[in-house]
């Protein structure tokens, strides 16, 4: 009983002193804040004396009139100072953006340009292919007609609507030419598989030049002509190629079966093959020749070099084309200049 009245005594004197602090806290905090008012409500005078003999001028205030207004100044002074930075900041962006679509603009241009010479290009492309065809017998009308009728044919490409203009109109152009391409696809395909299938035909036919040098060129022409030697005109009976040297290889044309390997007065060092379909080539003037009677030799395999020999101004190759007993222009069998 005794211990309980003690438990009570002690939290009655910590219940009064909790409270005693509580009431002398919210007191200070009312002395600070009649203390502050004071301050602030402190009666100020503001005279203003001029020079002259003009009339003083004097205002009255309080201090936290003043110290409002002078917090007002100084808001007013950093907001003028920060949107100040902010205008200079957005002038040099809009500056860098000017500069930017101005490069833009460029890029733009140009892509423009491109585009124009890839319908220019991918036009040059559908005819050389539309001859191509015609040439070779194949029908296209289930592929590029099936273009034109799907609106994806180049002509449409060209015949694009007024309407259509900017980028738009680019992004439909090429639409179109990756529509004709994918079209396309399948008689460029017909035509390789028919090359490869006339593969045999074209090496047995003389359809290359006969240097391996891709510099060689023409230096004389089959047909009437002016000797080179005696002035007078007569009939080239073939074709002259030049490298401007001596040494160059000289190729097979076509396979075939070496019939002659020997020397002439007019022609010097020269070496005849015999081909099928009655089909021979000569090849004269060489420096020496690299074959041998009765051998077989394939397309493009080196039979000899170019020289200077017999009835030459210099170092070039004669090439002659026959067909049984009858000379014939090599120029309607050479289709293809090696590229090494």
């Amino acid at each position: 009983m005794a211990r309980t009245q003690r438990y009570k005594k002690i939290e009655k004197k910590v219940a009064s002193k909790t409270s005693n602090a509580f009431f002398s806290f919210f007191r200070m905090i009312k002395h600070a804040g009649q203390h502050i008012f004071k301050v602030f409500d402190s009666k100020l005078t503001i005279m203003i004396v001029p020079h002259s003999q003009s009339k003083v001028i004097n205002f009255q205030t309080n201090v936290f009139a003043l110290a409002l207004s002078a917090v007002l100044v100084f808001g007013i002074v950093a907001s003028f100072f920060y949107f100040d930075k902010k205008v200079i900041s957005s002038s040099a962006e809009i500056s860098r953006l000017t500069s930017q679509n101005r490069e833009t603009q460029a890029s733009l241009d140009e892509l423009r340009d491109e585009n124009m010479n890839l319908m220019q290009a991918a036009k040059r492309f559908q005819t050389s292919l539309s001859q191509s065809l015609s040439l070779l017998g194949i029908t296209d009308s289930s592929t590029v007609s099936r273009a034109s009728i799907s609106g994806s044919d180049l002509s449409s490409l060209f015949n694009t609507q007024n309407t259509v203009t900017g980028s738009v109109r680019e992004t439909e152009d090429v639409k179109q030419l990756t529509s004709y391409l994918e079209n396309a696809v399948q008689p460029v395909e017909q035509i390789g598989k028919m090359l490869e299938s006339q593969n045999t035909l074209f090496t047995e036919i003389p359809s290359i030049w006969p240097l391996k040098n891709p510099n060689a060129h023409i230096s004389q022409a089959f047909g009437a002509n002016e000797h080179p030697i005696t002035g007078q005109w007569y009939v080239h009976k073939g074709i002259d190629f030049s490298t401007f040297r001596s040494g160059d290889p000289v190729i097979a044309t076509a396979n075939g079966q070496i019939v002659t390997v020997g020397f002439d007065a007019s022609y010097g060092n020269y070496v005849i093959i015999k081909h099928k379909h009655g089909i021979y080539t000569r090849y004269a003037h060489l420096m020496s020749a690299s074959v041998a009677k009765g051998q077989f030799v394939s397309q493009r395999d080196t039979i000899g070099y170019v020289g200077n020999t017999g009835v030459s101004t210099g170092p070039h190759l004669h090439y002659e084309v026959y067909i049984g007993s009858s000379i014939v222009n090599p120029i309607q069998y050479i289709n293809v200049k090696p590229s090494n």
